[in-house]
């Protein structure tokens, strides 16, 4: 995806602005009353002018809108929460919240609006890595802090490292230097010697299959299209060839690194060509839904196309998850999905570098975050445990729900991986665990 700049946001965002400000003007004094811009889908609360106001931007449509719908309902249980115990340097935590819709040019008038007409000082998002690249070219000229809680791409650290970020990036989910290694662990596990890849041609799709290539080769593997790679572009609507070239040569598994609406279309064209027979799918996070086996569909034998499928997915292994789980159960009702746990934390972790700093503004936040993550300070799994310390003046290392997210200087976490598999229902579950070495 070419980078959007700020001025193309800037310019996007203006045709909106008219739509933006009748739905803030319509906003009543409710945290959670909400009304929706047609032009950016938004959705806007009300805040006093000095509170901490924090945004997402999330997926709630487009390409990864069924794992985007399974996260966003995290911030803001995090923000009643937070406000039920006193909020931050006292007053109410405030949230406006936007849908990206899986979009690059989305994100960055989504982003372009929370920094300059919301004025937000932390957002939760984006999930797509190209939707991130987007937005954070917004969030850093304008100083906001902004955590993903599931943008995988390695170009971010490498982004990092030379300091484009000056340290408004930071991350829940661990990036795809270490998915990959875990996924090609597990293929060689299976004994899968000749793979051949396909991918989502962005940032999240390349830089997985170039980190994977270089990890199974060292394992001793092989992948057969290491030449001609095949990344189909996320805006097709057919995709054929994509799908005979990727499964071409009789590869024993075909790595599959895509998005639920169009991978299922490039899946479901592989198997109406004849090509998965006898060939393992290896699949990632970017797919990982309930829905997305159905998306797939059946064969005319009445299975499931992916049946037996196995993939990985950043887990959630961290201290807090048990009490997350009861507080959504109790709350919503059901279990949290996809990334829910790295969103509560990216939402945390805003929240106490505020308090932390005792400021309410992304430079506060920015200057804080690493230091409430993975500081020595006393370690809390509770935010409002959290929030009380910091008041006092004391510092705390938090763990959260998804892992202990100690962020490091490049903004990046460490974390586990759950294996997944398809069964024959069509349900996926989750069969082991991988811990990349």
């Amino acid at each position: 995806m070419p980078r959007i700049t700020t001025a193309l946001a800037l310019s996007v965002a203006t045709i909106a602005t008219g739509f933006l400000m009748a739905a803030c003007d319509n906003a009543n004094t409710s945290n959670t009353t909400s009304t929706t811009s047609p032009s950016a889908n938004s959705t806007s609360t009300t805040s006093s002018t000095d509170g901490l106001k924090i945004g997402t931007l999330l997926p709630t449509t487009g390409d990864l809108a069924s794992i985007g719908q399974q996260m966003v309902g995290s911030v803001p249980l995090l923000v009643d929460t937070v406000n039920a115990c006193g909020g931050v340097n006292g007053k109410n935590v405030t949230l406006v919240q936007v849908d990206d819709q899986t979009d690059p040019k989305a994100g960055a008038a989504g982003m372009t609006k929370l920094a300059t007409l919301d004025k937000v000082a932390g957002v939760v998002g984006s999930f797509a890595s190209s939707v991130s690249t987007a937005a954070v070219s917004v969030a850093v000229p304008n100083k906001v802090m902004i955590v993903s809680p599931g943008s995988t791409s390695p170009v971010f650290t490498d982004k990092a490292k030379k300091g484009d970020f000056k340290g408004f990036w930071a991350r829940t989910a661990p990036p795809d230097t270490y998915q990959a290694l875990a996924l090609a662990q597990l293929a060689n596990k299976k004994g899968f010697k000749r793979v051949s890849t396909v991918v989502i041609n962005n940032d999240y799709g390349v830089g997985f299959e170039k980190a994977f290539v270089e990890t199974f080769e060292k394992l001793g593997g092989t992948v057969v299209n290491k030449n001609n790679p095949v990344r189909y572009d996320p805006k097709a609507q057919t995709f054929d060839t994509e799908a005979a070239a990727a499964f071409a040569g009789k590869p024993d598994a075909v790595v599959a690194v895509l998005y639920a609406e169009t991978g299922s279309l490039l899946l479901k064209a592989a198997y109406q060509q004849g090509l998965t027979k006898g060939v393992q799918v290896l699949l990632t996070d970017g797919v990982k839904s309930p829905t997305f086996p159905e998306q797939v569909g059946k064969g005319s034998d009445g299975k499931f196309i992916l049946t037996g499928a196995l993939g990985t997915v950043p887990g959630s292994d961290g201290k807090a998850l048990e009490a997350f789980n009861k507080l959504w159960k109790e709350k919503k009702g059901g279990s949290p999905g996809e990334y829910a746990p790295q969103a509560w934390d990216a939402a945390a972790l805003l929240v106490l570098a505020a308090q932390a700093a005792k400021d309410n503004t992304g430079v506060g936040i920015s200057s804080k975050i690493r230091e409430v993550a993975a500081g020595s300070g006393t370690e809390v799994t509770d935010v409002c445990e959290g929030l009380k310390l910091l008041k006092e003046g004391k510092t705390i290392n938090y763990q959260g729900a998804s892992g202990n997210v100690d962020v490091d200087a490049n903004g990046d976490v460490l974390g586990v991986y759950d294996v997944w598999t398809v069964g024959d229902d069509g349900k996926i579950s989750v069969i082991d665990k991988v811990t990349p070495k």
